[in-house]
């Protein structure tokens, strides 16, 4: 296994003990709130922005075949759509998030659900954000010409990472709008 693969790896193994941190957090104080309002009070299941992010799994996969193949043309329209994707995700959690806070009252101090809800969901945006800022990397130097067919294995490791991201919001989503509420 190549050295950039292993890294990512360890980086994957890192981060999943984090994120089972913050689900286990949220399992447990969800529903000891006392007071405000309650994940089934506010909560709307986001499909379109599950719908978007899941995808993108498809896309960047296919980018990556494309890349390694040398149809760099083809590599950039299914990477730019990754990217396209992620930022549709990102903006939908922005907008659950304006109508929570605005419309709902649920901000990080309200009560301990939102509390473990922001900093859970959150923190799986924070993780999209760095994918899409990798990604966004990745797509200015392939415009400035400087993403190569030899260098598909760097995609590889970045597509691991994008499927982790993926994988952690199946979980949370499950967690936080499905077993929770």
């Amino acid at each position: 296994m190549r050295p950039g693969r292993v890294g990512m790896w360890c980086l994957i193994a890192a981060e999943t003990a984090v994120f089972t941190i913050f689900v286990v957090a949220y399992l447990f104080y969800a529903g000891q709130s006392v007071g405000g309002p309650m994940p089934a009070d506010v909560l709307h299941t986001p499909i379109f922005a599950t719908v978007c992010l899941l995808s993108s799994s498809v896309t960047i996969h296919l980018a990556v075949q494309w890349w390694r193949r040398g149809a760099m043309s083809a590599f950039a329209g299914w990477w730019l759509a990754t990217i396209v994707l992620g930022a549709m995700f990102l903006a939908g959690t922005a907008i659950e998030w304006r109508g929570l806070i605005h419309d709902k009252g649920l901000t990080i101090q309200t009560n301990l659900f939102g509390t473990t809800y922001y900093a859970l969901v959150g923190l799986h945006a924070f993780h999209v954000t760095v994918g899409l800022a990798c990604l966004s990397l990745v797509s200015t130097l392939a415009f400035l010409g400087h993403v190569k067919p030899e260098h598909a294995e760097r995609g590889d490791v970045l597509s691991l990472y994008w499927h982790f991201v993926d994988g952690v919001w199946v979980v949370v989503f499950m967690v936080v709008y499905v077993i929770a509420r």
